[in-house]
């Protein structure tokens, strides 16, 4: 079966809370990002190629509980603690899915057990064309220099090309910086999938648990 084109606007609309991603409203501000370029949908995930896909995306399965495993808040100005800790703010300062998605940032819940048989993840690589995507696992177990390690993935850098993190088990960071130069955390725990925009800059660390397996497209 054909995907239709609104299947395309209720996939990118799973990254809003629920108050903001249903109605008119909601469909309303995903198009006039659109319109505007504020989405860097140049690689084959909008309106041209969604139309020629073959199979059908699971709009509810990846709707329901993303903010089980997506969420997001400002960080502190403490530079010199650990990085692991969550840093909220005092008073805590959250931030709605709906505004990583104003960064083009994306948001997705997939099914982290079934990945490996997963048609959403299949269809998502499809229009993506992510051709090879790399398991990564990081845990100090596995890592003798893990501690020099997670210390570079925290240096904030950017990429030419989107950066994709899918998290099949465990959980971590990624800190990517607003339009005002504010630092923002994402946590992602498993299941959820990441897509982090072209020459946004970011940097990622694991979090207290200090295990996370992730999947994902890398730019070099």
């Amino acid at each position: 079966m054909r995907a239709p084109l609104s299947v395309f606007l209720l996939l990118v609309l799973v990254s809003l809370q629920p108050s903001q991603a249903h109605g008119k409203d909601g469909l309303h501000k995903l198009e006039s990002l659109i319109q505007e370029e504020v989405l860097p949908f140049t690689q084959g995930f909008g309106f041209p190629s969604i139309s020629s896909c073959d199979g059908e995306l699971d709009i509810h399965g990846m709707q329901d509980g993303v903010e089980d495993v997506v969420s997001a808040w400002y960080l502190d100005d403490d530079t010199e603690g650990d990085q692991r800790l969550p840093h909220h703010r005092q008073p805590d300062d959250p931030v709605p899915l709906a505004k990583l998605l104003d960064l083009g940032l994306v948001a997705l819940r997939l099914d982290a057990e079934n990945h490996e048989h997963d048609e959403n993840l299949t269809i998502i690589r499809d229009l993506r064309g992510y051709m090879h995507m790399d398991i990564v696992e990081l845990t100090p177990k596995k890592m003798p220099n893990y501690e020099t390690m997670i210390k570079r993935f925290f240096e904030e850098h950017l990429h030419a090309d989107e950066e994709v993190r899918y998290c099949l088990e465990g959980s971590g960071y990624f800190d990517v910086r607003d339009k005002d130069d504010r630092w923002i955390r994402v946590s992602a725990r498993k299941g959820a999938l990441i897509i982090v925009p072209a020459g946004i800059y970011h940097r990622f660390t694991l979090d207290t648990n200090n295990y996370i397996k992730v999947t994902g497209k890398y730019d070099p």
